[in-house]
């Protein structure tokens, strides 16, 4: 019997440790090295990543801080102390700004907070075609919010708008829905709620599919009804994030500037939706203020930021 023809040579792999090409970048050795070469493309998108958070978020805040104290005049600043916040104090529109401000995060929560999970509550009811209520829930957070404000400016219109024919069917004369200050604030924030409510929804509609049907059935044995077992069952599985998009929706509301920018021109019938974040547009781009303006956006980061803290410590001692 022959022996088997070799028709290549066998491979032989060089285990000599490689030198490292001329010019190339020396890595540490040792265990820290060895992490360091596996996970070197990840470092290099982590930094790319924070380069563009610092740069787009940390350094507006510290060059707000900075305003906050300056004064700009002929392109020469000057560090004026406490003198912008003073100013902003002292303003008549002050005070109003706020308090519209707190009265569209009430309102806002009332409806932006109770429709999109009442919404959720339906929709996971539907065994089938949850899938075209989803978009169609979320249609209008994917248009753009100009064009979201402007349609309900022309549905808002005292002489042709949809809302005032509905109610002429009903012999209720026609409303003056963004001329009125009793009804301003109203009007903007159903226009916002109807604009940011799909976000909500879908975040409600997954956390509602996670609790366990067996709950349900248990309630239903012991005879609770429909409200009896959202209270019970739906609302304590799903408390996390409530609180977490009642935390969120506060931060945005207090923020809110579109919808009465674009619906009552910023300050409104009345100043009645004078904002706290139209006043700062206006200290900056009408008043030329950027100090002032800094000062006002540097109170409403404190309340925010201190809201936020206070909340989170609340919600962990309650966890503990």
């Amino acid at each position: 019997m022959s022996a088997p023809i070799l028709t290549k040579d066998p491979v032989v792999k060089d285990r000599r440790p490689r030198r490292p090409r001329a010019g190339a970048p020396h890595l540490p050795d040792g265990e820290f090295g060895k992490n360091l070469r596996r996970n070197i493309t990840a470092h290099g998108f982590l930094i790319g990543a924070v380069l563009c958070f610092a740069f787009f978020s940390w350094y507006p805040i510290v060059r707000e801080f900075l305003l906050a104290f300056q004064k700009t005049e002929d392109g020469n600043v000057s560090w004026v102390g406490w003198d912008n916040f003073v100013t902003v104090w002292n303003d008549p529109a002050f005070g109003q700004a706020w308090r519209n401000t707190l009265w569209f995060t009430v309102l806002a929560l009332i409806l932006g907070f109770v429709v999109p999970f009442v919404t959720a509550l339906i929709i996971n009811e539907f065994r089938h075609g949850q899938g075209y209520l989803r978009l169609l829930v979320y249609l209008p957070v994917m248009l753009p919010p100009t064009a979201s404000v402007l349609l309900f400016k022309y549905l808002y219109d005292p002489g042709y708008g949809m809302f005032n024919e509905m109610l002429g069917v009903f012999g209720v004369p026609a409303q003056q829905w963004l001329q009125d200050p009793d009804t301003a604030m109203l009007s903007v924030v159903v226009a916002s709620t109807w604009m940011n409510m799909g976000g909500a929804t879908l975040i409600y509609l997954a956390a509602l599919q996670g609790v366990p049907g067996e709950l349900y059935e248990a309630a239903e044995l012991d005879g609770a009804g429909l409200l009896r077992k959202v209270w019970h069952v739906t609302v304590p599985q799903t408390r996390l994030i409530l609180l977490l998009m009642l935390l969120m929706q506060i931060i945005a509301t207090m923020q809110v500037f579109i919808e009465p920018f674009l619906l009552t021109g910023g300050a409104g019938p009345e100043g009645s939706t004078t904002t706290v974040v139209y006043l700062i547009y206006q200290y900056a781009f009408n008043f030329n203020n950027y100090g002032a303006a800094a000062a006002l956006g540097l109170l409403l980061l404190v309340l925010l930021a201190g809201f936020s803290a206070v909340y989170t410590r609340l919600n962990r001692a309650e966890q503990d």
